[in-house]
């Protein structure tokens, strides 16, 4: 079967439309991907910083601990010396 002059321009239209319908479709796809990709990473540098300022803090509450605990001994090692 063999297609005339109009129909043959037709069909290539409709070829090269799905073609940059492909295309398009990709390129969405790859700048959405890229996109969530760059919000994960911003998410993940978030989370490292909260992380880091937690570690601090229970740094910092640890040595209060450790100071308050260091007192209480030295107070009950002064009540059993006296």
């Amino acid at each position: 079967m063999y297609l005339s002059e109009p129909e043959e321009i037709v069909a290539y239209v409709v070829c090269i439309a799905i073609i940059i319908g492909f295309a398009v479709t990709t390129y969405m796809e790859i700048k959405n991907t890229v996109y969530e990709e760059k919000q994960k990473h911003k998410e993940q540098k978030e989370n490292e910083e909260k992380i880091k300022t937690l570690i601090s803090y229970f740094n910092a509450k640890k040595k209060l601990i450790d100071t308050v605990a260091k007192l209480n001994q030295t107070k009950k090692e002064e009540k059993s010396e006296n």
